[in-house]
């Protein structure tokens, strides 16, 4: 099984949101074939609780244009570890330390890779 047209592009919508916000090395694994609760997971690294609120903030923004809601949102308050869960895709925004010591990279490496095409947004002075 693979991953829906759907949950794809849900996943570039996010992915793009996540660019916006300068949201850091952008992920997406095919889980499809591993959970029965999701078809995508998007990980993407933030360097503070502020970032990492605003990109969570962004992408809910885009998805919810496009009659996307979450079903659920957890983490945003602390904004280490934010979770939007929109059934066939998981959003995963972690800051960097959140990011290096779960290391969901590693823990889903036997899942295929996604590759996203993200907009080739200028980054700011000095990034």
């Amino acid at each position: 099984m693979t991953a829906s047209n759907r949950a794809v592009q849900s996943a570039i919508i996010a992915a793009n949101a996540a660019r916006e916000k300068l949201g850091l090395d952008v992920v997406a694994f095919d889980v499809s074939d591993q959970l029965g609760i999701a078809e995508l997971f998007l990980v993407i690294g933030a360097a503070n609780e502020r970032q990492a609120k605003a990109i969570a903030d962004e992408v809910e923004r885009q998805l919810t244009a496009i009659k996307e809601k979450p079903a659920r949102v957890e983490g945003l308050r602390e904004g280490r570890w934010v979770l939007l869960d929109y059934f066939d895709l998981i959003v995963h925004v972690q800051q960097i330390d959140e990011r290096n010591y779960y290391d969901l990279e590693r823990l889903w490496r036997d899942c295929p890779r996604i590759e996203l095409p993200i907009e080739d947004l200028p980054l700011p002075i000095g990034a």
